[in-house]
């Protein structure tokens, strides 16, 4: 019927999801009808400010049904397991086959483990696994530290902070800490962000942090703990290592996905291929992921589809060219302070605690729906 509004439906509930949703309510109004369906009804985002003594902050969470109630939306707690983009329906893990005019996928990715038998760091750690880390490095146990970051699609910037974090930690301490970050050969700014690469590296040096490239890397264990780094051989003895892990997408029938299992995306984050279906954030073939990337993509998809229900909403693309802009968004507190490399207007964060406030949920943690820790 003419002056329906436009049905909407977004399968993810992290950042680029939420982002989205509260993106189109803003931008779209009553114009569109949204539905968010998630695997779970639990939104979690990882600060990693660090508290005193010994610890980072919680990881913090907020039900994702509170939020999508606040913007007038339905949720289903259920995962996505097939598109039929030619019908335009999905269908759910329970069975249920939802409509849409409009479909955006913002699934994030997978984290596996790059190395067997360490520390590996992700989106869900718990926070006692780093502050474990500063505990053994302030009572001496750990005077070498490696943070590893490996080839392939990851969260390059996370181990970056990491490595400044762990090191600034140690300058609390007054302690002689070795800091150590393995960083892939060739590194993975090196398309979509290379003036940041510059000012990352720079800070690095600055901090005392030493940076071997790599394109493989293994662990030996003897007498001591020590990486192995290919194709040189070079061998490194540490104490500790705590390691990023590889991101592989989540594919779905229906829609095509690269060798990695990520979603190939047009300038304006339309799915290749496809009539009427959006992807943002981590489940996306763009090589460099980060919140601020994933921001910014949900917001291009947001004005997209605003601008097809109606909206006077200027339709936009995507531009990788910023992306040494919205690499560091939100990287976290460190990168963000030392480099200023803050898009103003599309992110922030909270004084010490290091969450991100996103363009369009900004008003909503302000108003209080994510709650306390």
């Amino acid at each position: 019927m003419e002056g329906s509004p436009l049905r909407v439906l977004i399968a993810g509930g992290g950042i680029a999801g939420l982002e989205t949703l509260t993106g189109l309510r803003e931008l779209a109004g009553d114009r569109v009808s949204l539905t968010l369906v998630a695997p779970d009804d639990e939104f979690v985002f990882h600060p990693i400010a660090t508290r005193q003594p010994y610890s980072v902050e919680p990881t913090r969470g907020v039900a994702i049904s509170r939020a999508a109630k606040d913007v007038g939306a339905k949720f289903v707690a259920a995962p996505v397991e097939e598109v039929d983009a030619g019908g335009r329906t999905v269908q759910t893990s329970a069975g249920e086959r939802i409509g849409y005019d409009a479909f955006v996928l913002a699934l994030g990715a997978d984290a596996i483990p790059s190395l067997d038998h360490v520390m590996t760091w992700d989106d869900r750690s718990d926070s006692e696994l780093l502050g474990g880390l500063l505990r053994d490095v302030e009572e001496g146990y750990a005077g070498r530290v490696a943070v590893v970051i490996p080839p392939g699609p990851g969260w390059p910037l996370r181990g970056y902070e990491l490595a400044l974090l762990i090191r600034q930690r140690a300058w609390d301490m007054s302690e002689d800490l070795q800091t150590t970050l393995v960083v892939p050969d060739p590194s993975p700014f090196a398309e979509v962000a290379e003036r940041a690469a510059k000012a990352i590296t720079a800070e690095l040096e600055r901090a005392g942090i030493t940076i071997v490239p790599a394109e493989r890397v293994s662990i030996e264990r003897g007498h001591d703990l020590a990486l192995v780094l290919q194709p040189s051989a070079q061998r490194i003895e540490v104490d500790r290592v705590i390691a990023m892990p590889i991101l592989r997408g989540r594919p779905i029938d229906g829609i095509p996905v690269d060798e990695y299992g990520f979603v190939p995306i047009d300038a304006r984050c339309g799915v290749a291929g496809l009539d009427g279906v959006w992807a943002t954030g981590d489940c996306t073939a763009f090589p460099l992921k980060s919140g601020g990337v994933s921001a910014e993509q949900a917001d291009v998809v947001a004005a997209n589809i605003a601008a097809l229900a109606g909206a006077d909403v200027e339709p936009r693309s995507f531009d990788p060219d910023r992306a040494d802009r919205l690499a560091g968004l939100p990287a976290g507190r460190f990168i963000e302070q030392r480099l200023a490399m803050q898009e103003p207007g599309m992110a922030m964060h909270v004084p010490t605690t290091g969450v991100p406030i996103l363009t369009y949920l900004q008003r909503d943690l302000e108003a209080g729906w994510r709650g306390a820790p």
